[in-house]
């Protein structure tokens, strides 16, 4: 698609009749048909006035702290435009108002993207920026994001790859994960169990047909007491047995520490010192430290990163043709930081 560069554009646009999924294609995000109107309709008037290869400098901006993430997708979708850039690393921390992009070039060649941009940054570091909360609270144990369920097919794998740069050991999304060269991480949900009809039965069978290489972890809340559950896989697998998974749902109070530190205790004195303990289900920082202190080994998180709030991003123009410029309330010219690297 040819990107947009005036309202006449809008026009052109045609939605396939037979169109299946709302999101936005890569074709129609790299042509523009994402952005605001307004910027098509800026252009249209800088046009009029011989403005349109004007030379500017926009700096963006955060309006909290957090992890800095996103930038690899800007630089795609600018990749073929004539301009200059600079940002901060991927997985950076920022403070608030911290210039975080600086693009330079002619107007005409970026600024209908400025949408676009900002709205890459501002979710992939909301994202990024829960997922370190949750690795803070995590100290040196793993965990993975689960998050995919909660939020639209279409920026899943943007979700889940900005909680590995946060700190996320792994993501369960197929697609994130091949994004990220790396395998796709999970155990076995609660459908299996169901259908089979008795946790072992699906346990042995997962057992069987896994690699050697495998880590096999069972889920054990279906049907049974989590004790009784984990001490009878346990029995049956034996070293085979990598960890128990604990999902208890909230009608049932949740996974608490007690029940954390009863299972620990009966795995022990059952000699199975060796089986670890993950625990998934509405976890959140505060959780993940008590039960961690229980004696929970590692974490599955999905609604306190894909729940996460974009952290609201800024474009302003410094500069125009040299000039340093800036709106009422703003500081004009260019805002230094170290941390910024030539990337374009």
């Amino acid at each position: 698609m040819k990107p947009m560069t005036s309202l006449k554009d809008i026009e052109t646009l045609k939605i396939d009749g037979g169109r299946l999924l709302h999101s936005a294609t890569h074709e129609e995000i790299l042509s523009a048909a994402t952005t605001d109107v307004y910027f098509l309709r800026t252009m249209d008037l800088l046009k009029n006035m011989n403005l349109d290869n004007s030379v500017v400098t926009a700096e963006v901006f955060a309006r909290k702290s957090g992890v800095f993430c996103g930038i690899e997708e800007v630089k795609n979708i600018l990749k073929d435009k004539d301009i200059e850039m600079w940002a901060v690393d991927e997985g950076e921390t920022f403070e608030e108002k911290e210039t975080l992009v600086r693009i330079k070039g002619a107007y005409r060649d970026f600024g209908v993207y400025e949408t676009i941009i900002l709205g890459s940054l501002a979710s992939a570091s909301g994202w990024a920026s829960a997922s370190k909360e949750i690795k803070e609270a995590c100290q040196d144990k793993t965990f993975l994001c689960f998050g995919a369920r909660h939020v639209h097919p279409a920026v899943a794998p943007v979700m889940e790859r900005a909680a590995v740069v946060g700190g996320a050991t792994g993501a369960s999304c197929i697609l994130a994960a091949k994004l990220m060269h790396i395998d796709a991480s999970g155990t076995l949900p609660h459908a299996a169990m169901l259908i089979a009809g008795d946790t072992l039965d699906i346990a042995k069978v997962y057992d069987q047909i896994m690699p050697e290489n495998h880590k096999r972890i069972v889920l054990v809340d279906t049907f049974k007491d989590e004790v009784e559950e984990s001490i009878r896989i346990a029995s049956v697998l034996k070293d085979r047995l990598f960890g128990i998974r604990l999902d208890t749902p909230s009608e049932r109070g949740g996974v608490t520490p007690h029940l954390v530190r009863e299972l620990r205790s009966k795995l022990d004195h059952a000699g199975f010192h060796h089986v670890k303990i993950f625990v998934s289900g509405g976890l959140t920082p505060d959780k993940i430290r008590s039960l961690s202190a229980a004696g929970a080994d590692s974490f599955g998180v999905g609604s306190y990163i894909s729940g996460a709030s974009a952290i609201d991003m800024t474009m302003d123009i410094k500069e125009v043709s040299g000039k340093a410029v800036a709106k009422r309330g703003r500081l004009p010219g260019l805002i230094d930081n170290p941390k910024l690297k030539k990337i374009k």
